[in-house]
């Protein structure tokens, strides 16, 4: 009888009670937390997403909106090649305000060489530069592109005063030799 007694006290002490890592609490022995901890211990931690997102991203900075520069004069670049039409609005010292381009307006393939292509482009970028204070522009015209003179027309119908038209298209002065001649 004081074995049974003895054996009953042993396992009445080794029978605890344990928990769960769902916060749940169960009677087991020690041998079977012990197992269950060194099981957790082998197996990485499972954490929240939460958490995972926190330890790496750093603060947001803000980022300032824009203010309009208050420009009242500057120089609108017209680029017309045979495959594009690129208007760009600068200031002065040529610090670019607005720029736009046919491929960006929407237009594809032979479409971006237009006239009609030239003219929303000019419209467009006019339209930023105008929301940053620009009244008065010289245009520069550069390129044998369809889209020059409509570009020209879309500044002045954008309600930006045109005070000069330059052509700077470079011209070589007999350079480079040219290429050889097509026999078609």
């Amino acid at each position: 009888m004081a074995q049974e007694q003895e054996t009953k006290e042993e396992v009445a002490k080794a029978t605890e009670e344990v928990k769960t890592p769902e916060g749940k609490t169960t009677k087991a022995g020690k041998k079977a937390a012990a197992a269950e901890a060194s099981a957790e211990a082998n197996q990485p931690k499972r954490q929240s997403a939460a958490e995972l997102l926190g330890e790496d991203l750093a603060p947001v900075k803000a980022r300032k909106a824009k203010q309009s520069k208050n420009i009242s004069q500057g120089v609108v670049h017209v680029k017309a090649t045979f495959n594009n039409t690129i208007v760009s609005v600068t200031d002065l010292s040529g610090n670019v305000i607005s720029w736009g381009s046919a491929g960006g307006a929407g237009f594809k393939g032979s479409r971006k060489s237009t006239a009609y292509a030239g003219t929303v482009v000019a419209q467009d970028a006019c339209r930023n530069a105008m929301s940053h204070g620009l009244k008065e522009a010289e245009v520069r015209i550069q390129g044998p592109g369809a889209g020059r003179e409509s570009a020209v027309r879309a500044v002045q119908s954008c309600g930006v005063t045109v005070t000069a038209i330059q052509d700077v298209t470079p011209m070589p002065h007999n350079g480079c030799r040219p290429k050889k001649r097509r026999r078609v």
